[in-house]
């Protein structure tokens, strides 16, 4: 198995560069200053979260989920069981909103109208395909236990053929997508900055704690590196695939 998913490895396509164009729906209009098509942007968005939406409809029925994700080159890749009311609805060909949001921080202005978040976000428009491949479907689920936990994958038992069948596997390409991104201070109006009223930014970060043991986990079990070394997606750097 492991031979499977080293020989699909090295036939992914590579690491794109440049701008994604905007379409009619991706273009943003509110604030367009805002607004970045920059494909490293986006990948690089996607790459420091951890979660993403996906939203879709059945009918007259919107739903919005939140799931794992990785991205693979130009594709974002998700994951679930076969019985997935989510993943049965794109395999069917419904259309797919994902959103990826990053809150970096409070802005807190001298008028209420003017208060606001400091963010990075991306949204993805597309249809989305089934995996059918066994290898690629492997490399994918490779890939998204060490974007979780880099390094997990050497240390874990792999999926058996039961419970890959059990698994569906979707691809999404980026080909229609916008970043938007807002930092710095607030924005008032020029009267407002006479008001004695404090103003600024109160940054926001997420960290992880102190890993604990499985009640199950035998005591002398060694904690591995990357579990006492573990750092979340947004703290690893740039990546580049």
């Amino acid at each position: 198995m492991e031979e499977i998913v080293r020989r699909f490895s090295h036939a992914q396509p590579v690491h794109q560069t440049g701008a994604i164009a905007p379409t009619a729906r991706t273009r943003v209009k509110r604030i367009p200053k805002r607004a970045s098509y920059d494909r490293d942007a986006i990948y690089s968005i996607l790459d420091t979260a951890l979660v993403c939406h996906v939203g879709f409809a059945i009918g007259p029925q919107p739903y919005v989920i939140p799931t794992l994700h990785v991205r693979i080159a130009d594709r974002l890749y998700v994951h679930g069981s076969a019985a997935s009311r989510m993943l049965g609805a794109a395999a069917g060909g419904t259309p797919l909103a994902v959103t990826v949001t990053h809150i970096d921080g409070l802005v807190l202005a001298r008028s209420a109208f003017h208060h606001s978040v400091n963010y990075r976000s991306v949204v993805i428009l597309g249809a989305a395909t089934l995996i059918a491949d066994q290898a690629e479907k492997l490399v994918v689920m490779k890939g998204l236990i060490d974007h979780v936990a880099p390094g997990r994958w050497e240390h874990i038992r792999h999926p058996n053929e039961k419970e890959l069948a059990a698994t569906w596997v979707l691809s999404l390409p980026i080909v229609e997508a916008s970043a938007k991104l807002r930092s710095g201070d607030p924005l008032d109006d020029e009267a407002d900055y006479a008001l004695p009223v404090w103003a600024g930014q109160i940054p926001i970060a997420t960290k992880t704690l102190t890993p604990i043991f499985d009640a199950r986990v035998d005591p002398s079990t060694p904690v591995p590196a990357h579990v006492m070394e573990y750092r979340l997606p947004a703290n690893r750097g740039a990546r580049i695939t």
